[in-house]
């Protein structure tokens, strides 16, 4: 009578375990096409192009000096002359932690405009498969392997609940990204002299 009762206490374990299923989702789609994360996006370009704008005037200030001490150095008095020195020093000081601190502060920036996306859409998905009473859901990005024919794909459902315009692609992100890098390129050629 235990071995019976085992037996089909294993027997509805595995018949409950098959009807439950397992789910995949793209999860890094979702979170490229969420429209916070464009607005993320203009916020951390913003900032990346007041800071390259700052370092190329504290460049070109630090140049425009640096030639008039070459032109004049000759004809200042040793107190002028190491004055101009001291000056031009710390300008090259302050440049150079300029660019040590900026890179620490726009990435800390983009952590702090993404956490609240990623968190977000992390909570839809977990929302939606409990919903649909899968026991584990993946990211389809991450699996190896795979059998689509039993495996719930929930990105259509998470994009429509993350408010993503059905026609809204990777590849038409990756486009639009594209044409502003190339926008930008199309303007940096006049700040680029100032840099060198």
């Amino acid at each position: 009578m235990k071995k019976l009762f085992v037996f089909a206490l294993a027997a509805f374990a595995t018949l409950s375990l098959q009807a439950q299923s397992f789910g995949r989702v793209n999860f890094s789609e979702l979170v490229a096409l969420m429209p916070e994360m464009d607005q993320a996006r203009e916020v951390i370009a913003a900032s990346q192009k007041e800071a390259e704008e700052t370092y190329s005037a504290m460049v070109e200030e630090f140049q425009s000096k640096y030639t008039q001490y070459t032109q004049k150095r000759d004809s200042w008095t040793a107190a002028i002359r190491e004055s101009k020195e001291r000056e031009l020093s710390d300008m090259q000081n302050r440049i150079q932690e300029f660019q040590n601190n900026i890179s620490q502060e726009l990435q800390q920036q983009q952590n702090q405009l993404q956490a609240p996306i990623y968190e977000k859409a992390n909570k839809t998905v977990q929302e939606l498969a409990k919903a649909k009473g899968l026991i584990a859901l993946f990211d389809s990005t991450q699996a190896l392997y795979f059998d689509e024919s039993k495996v719930i794909d929930l990105t259509a459902e998470a994009r429509k609940a993350l408010g993503i315009a059905p026609e809204r692609t990777l590849e038409a992100l990756q486009a639009e990204l594209q044409a502003q890098a190339q926008a930008a390129a199309g303007q940096a050629p006049a700040a680029a002299p100032a840099a060198k």
